[in-house]
């Protein structure tokens, strides 16, 4: 009984959890779409890769991107990549590169990030990955940070290419 209880507890936290960051919706009105439909983009080949990672600044440029790839499965418990997916916990990252911080249709961020003035760049996104609360205090943000330089490199990487439409 006390495991069944137990379980049930962690269900009802998780699903909580689950929540942070979202804007509720009353039950009348129904989500709107965070972007709007279109089909999802195809992965780019290899050469696409290549121009992609060519078009970030050094060290960047040289990141691995399989290992960048390993290392934000951690993001994705709170985090899509895809073009039209989902906010989460954290917003979709699809078109990241560029765009203004506190910006994604539906997404609830803290006043501080809102306000923060950050265009989402290989230099930033790797300063807010190594500690969030460094660059925005409030953030609801609950990671802790990637302490790692090398990772952060491949991590911004990895997200070039899986976060920006092929050219």
């Amino acid at each position: 009984m006390r495991v069944a209880v137990s379980l049930t507890a962690l269900a009802a936290g998780a699903m909580l959890l689950a929540g942070c960051g979202k804007k509720q919706e009353s039950p009348e009105q129904p989500a709107a779409p965070t972007e709007p439909a279109s089909a999802p983009a195809a992965a780019p080949t290899a050469e696409q890769i290549k121009a992609m990672l060519a078009s970030l600044p050094a060290p960047y440029n040289a990141g691995d991107v399989a290992n960048g790839q390993t290392k934000f499965a951690q993001c994705r418990a709170c985090h899509t990549t895809e073009q039209g997916g989902a906010n989460m916990t954290g917003p979709n990252l699809w078109g990241v590169f560029g765009r203004k911080a506190g910006v994604v249709a539906d997404f609830s961020y803290s006043d501080g990030l809102k306000a923060s003035g950050i265009t989402w760049d290989a230099a930033q996104i790797d300063k807010w990955i190594t500690n969030p609360r460094a660059v925005a205090p409030d953030t609801r943000m609950s990671f802790l940070g990637l302490k790692d330089p090398k990772d952060r490199i491949d991590v911004v990487a990895y997200l070039k290419t899986a976060t920006t439409a092929p050219q």
